[in-house]
């Protein structure tokens, strides 16, 4: 029984290796400020954690049955546009319905499997700070704005921008973790 309790926190552990995402209540500008600037940082963190990887070591799944590193960059360029498409929205439109994606089939299509993450990465800069132009501009109002998400509900830019913050560690996590693992 300990065996198996073991494996499974051990499982958890590497699927969300900083912890599952737990929305704050009562967000402040505070917290705002921190999430824009853990997306500020992104880019440049992501950049140095895939700085001089191989081929191989891109194509190494960060935990068994997970997604490669190189799949993880794209899924993150991925991710990241359809949050800024979604603030977009929310901020043009009274609480549209956003159209969620299917995560884990993106990744499987080739340019999330084969393409450089160079590609990725200069793609990540450039939304990134597109992103966080239109996030520092946001008023206390429109950060109240938001939009609904057909399986979650209604979510308010606020919390949006901190499960996004917090999605870009996660993954930055998932890549330190599996370099550290292997000693890369």
């Amino acid at each position: 029984m300990t065996i198996a309790l073991n494996n499974i926190i051990q499982e958890d552990l590497q699927r969300y290796p900083i912890g599952k995402f737990e929305p704050t209540r009562n967000l402040t500008e505070a917290d705002v400020t921190g999430f824009i600037e853990e997306i500020v940082a992104l880019p440049g963190q992501l950049r140095q954690a895939v700085a001089g990887l191989n081929n191989e070591q891109l194509d190494t799944p960060y935990r068994l049955g997970g997604w490669t590193v190189r799949q993880v960059v794209h899924h993150l360029a991925d991710s990241h546009l359809n949050s800024y498409t979604r603030f977009k929205l929310a901020l043009t439109e009274d609480l549209p319905t956003i159209k969620p994606y299917e995560e884990d089939r993106w990744a499987e299509l080739a340019d999330g499997k084969t393409e450089p993450v160079e590609v990725s990465l200069v793609l990540l800069e450039a939304l990134h700070h597109r992103w966080v132009v239109l996030l520092r501009s946001l008023t206390p109002e429109q950060w109240q704005r938001t939009f609904n998400h057909p399986v979650s509900g209604e979510t308010p830019l606020m919390k949006a921008a901190g499960l996004y913050a917090w999605h870009g560690k996660h993954h930055l996590a998932h890549i330190t973790n599996v370099k550290d693992l292997n000693k890369w």
